[in-house]
């Protein structure tokens, strides 16, 4: 499994790459570039600094006592990854990209963005190195996720909202691509999640792969063993592959969360796993949330970050051959999940993660005390205050 993608980008039947042609001469050679960057020790040393002393890693390992108590079963951890400079696990994966977009000599950095903490962490990383930012986001989220417009702003960005489609990630994602086409000499893309065309899965995947392998460290001096079951919330799902990948190989059960929106059965959901089929969006193969005509259908979660009708590939490759268990929580499970969490711990989650907690809620109290289970609490819920407050 750890030798995924072939050397045409696909996960089994997933992945690829299916752009433009004035797009595949760039995707060819940011591959390339990327090989080289990763056997690279100066990459790798500078890498390592902007990891330590700019995100703030590692990220802590807590056991979170009092929801442990409260459910009655096994015990919990948190991935503190909500603590990184940003607040979220986003970061990880800019730093690395703009890294890689220095050594090309691209000046100019673009991306998508849903929930915004992909778009803060691309303006930060891009006000760091002195390149111009164009963030695109739906007009949708740019009014649920005021803040964090105000704080892309604040660094220097441009946001420009998108008004096609239903104005959420993915009429973001088409925008950004739009863009690239159009300015292809000067111009980098920052994929924000493990999605797109080949490279960009295993690129991002391996950006985020710090998360899991901090957790093997960690765990196993707290714990002498590895957690038993690693759970993280799914949208396109790369804070999940950051921590699921480093163990992809051991005896660990592994839980990927997706957005069941109002229920599964009302067709207002975000599980494309749960509820989709395979085609082709954003330059790679994946499973869909589409009619029978293959137009994609709106997706729905009370989560920006998690509103996507797609999933990154590799996700599609382990859910087909059953690596990891797919499931998902509705938007009332995640917010009831986001209050325990702030009640009982003192931690206010992003409701992407608190997907993920959610679903630990309905598992923990059936299982042994010895049981540990690790959750990648991915982000903060500063973002998610105005939602919150629409619905408690």
């Amino acid at each position: 499994m750890n030798n995924l993608p072939n050397d045409e980008g696909l996960f089994g039947d997933f992945g690829g790459r299916f752009v433009s042609e004035t797009l595949m001469p760039l995707i060819i050679e940011l591959e390339k570039t990327y090989q080289s960057a990763k056997v690279d020790n100066s990459f790798r040393n500078e890498l390592l600094y902007y990891q330590k002393n700019y995100i703030g890693r590692p990220s802590p390992l807590y056991l979170a006592d009092r929801i442990t108590q409260n459910l009655g079963g096994a015990k919990i951890y948190f991935k503190r990854e909500d603590l990184n400079h940003t607040g979220a696990h986003k970061i990880n994966n800019c730093i690395g990209q703009i890294l890689l977009a220095k050594r090309l000599g691209k000046n100019r950095i673009i991306a998508e963005t849903g929930a915004g903490m992909h778009g803060v962490a691309t303006a930060t990383v891009a006000a760091r190195f002195g390149m111009r930012c164009v963030i695109y986001m739906g007009l949708t989220d740019v009014k649920r996720q005021k803040t964090n417009v105000y704080r892309m702003k604040l660094l220097g960005a441009k946001v420009v909202p998108v008004t096609s489609g239903k104005g959420t990630l993915k009429d973001a994602m088409n925008e950004a691509l739009r863009d690239w086409v159009n300015n292809i000499e000067n111009t980098f893309y920052i994929i924000g999640t493990v999605a797109g065309p080949h490279p960009y899965p295993v690129m991002v995947r391996d950006f985020q792969s710090i998360i899991g392998y901090e957790v093997r460290e960690k765990i196993i001096k707290i714990e002498g063993k590895l957690p038993d079951i690693l759970v993280a919330c799914i949208g396109g799902g790369s804070n999940a592959l950051g921590l699921f990948y480093p163990m992809i190989k051991e005896n660990v059960r592994m839980i990927g969360v997706e957005s069941g929106g109002k229920g599964i059965e009302t067709g207002k959901h975000a599980a494309s796993l749960t509820g989709g089929v395979p085609g082709i969006l954003h330059g790679n193969r994946t499973y869909l949330l589409q009619n029978q005509d293959g137009q994609i259908k709106d997706a729905h979660s009370i989560s920006a970050g998690m509103d996507y009708p797609g999933v990154g590939p590799e996700h599609c490759y382990y859910y087909k051959c059953k690596r990891i268990d797919y499931v998902s929580v509705t938007d009332n499970e995640a917010l009831d999940a986001f209050k325990k969490c702030c009640y009982l711990e003192g931690i206010i989650p992003a409701l992407e993660s608190a997907h993920a907690l959610a679903y630990v809620s309905k598992i923990a109290p059936r299982l042994s005390k010895k049981t540990i289970i690790l959750v990648n609490m991915s982000g903060r819920g500063d973002k998610d205050i105005s939602i919150i407050s629409e619905h408690c």
